[in-house]
């Protein structure tokens, strides 16, 4: 193996190194590149990145957190499967924590949150999904304004590895016509409830909102596959 693989014929990385090596094997994972059950080895992915061993070892603890990597005793690091199971266990644990956050903002919301969340909604129908990187950050804010007005910022945190990871897979597919109109119908029933000061109606709303993303994503996952089946010889 190279000697250029080694953390102490290199220049300690930058924060920013670290996250790109992070990024970079996290895309190949969802991508495709990095096989379902694949070995990691550290040496071989910092040849493969042009970096040193330090910042490969962080980056698959990260994954390994957010549930793309495996790690077992005597056998070391492989790709966590990315499939409809992993998706459905995400979107469970969200249904959970995004209801808990909305009852939580309900109780607290002013005219001027009302407003906001207004006039990001005004935004996200502007755009009309045209633009798919601005649409994605216009949702992540009407959201994240809601949940970042909560006390449990581990919650928060939470819901926040779970979107990033679910955003980078869900990138890979068009959104259908159907869940377009959802989106939008969803997004105005939240702030119709939160208007009311209906906190169960609140909940019920997003984790429809969730549950229904995650199927979203699921459904094309298996259009993606049999699509793949039917291109092989």
């Amino acid at each position: 193996m190279s000697q250029a693989t080694d953390s102490a014929d290199r220049p300690e990385e930058t924060l920013e190194q670290q996250a790109s090596v992070y990024e970079m094997i996290r895309e190949d994972i969802i991508s495709g590149r990095l096989g379902p059950s694949e070995r990691l080895k550290v040496a071989e992915l910092a040849e493969h990145y042009q970096t040193s061993t330090n910042p490969v070892r962080e980056a698959l603890q990260q994954l390994r957190g957010e549930g793309f990597v495996l790690m077992e005793p005597n056998r070391g690091a492989r790709v966590r499967p990315i499939d409809a199971d992993f998706v459905r266990d995400i979107i469970e644990i969200e249904m959970l924590i995004e209801a808990e956050l909305t009852r939580w903002f309900v109780s607290i919301a002013t005219d001027a949150d009302l407003a906001e969340l207004e006039a990001i909604e005004a935004e996200i129908e502007a755009n009309n999904f045209v633009d798919r990187n601005l649409h994605g950050q216009l949702d992540t804010r009407f959201h994240q304004f809601i949940y970042d007005r909560h006390y449990n910022r581990h919650a928060a945190d939470l819901w926040w590895k779970h979107r990033e990871i679910l955003r980078a897979i869900s990138r890979r597919f068009p959104t259908s016509l159907s869940r377009r109109v959802s989106v939008v119908r969803e997004h105005r029933e939240l702030i119709e409830c939160i208007r009311a000061q209906d906190a169960q109606g609140a909940a019920a709303v997003v984790a429809r909102h969730v549950e229904g993303s995650g199927r979203h994503i699921i459904e094309q996952m298996g259009v993606a596959q049999r699509n793949t089946a039917l291109r092989r010889p």
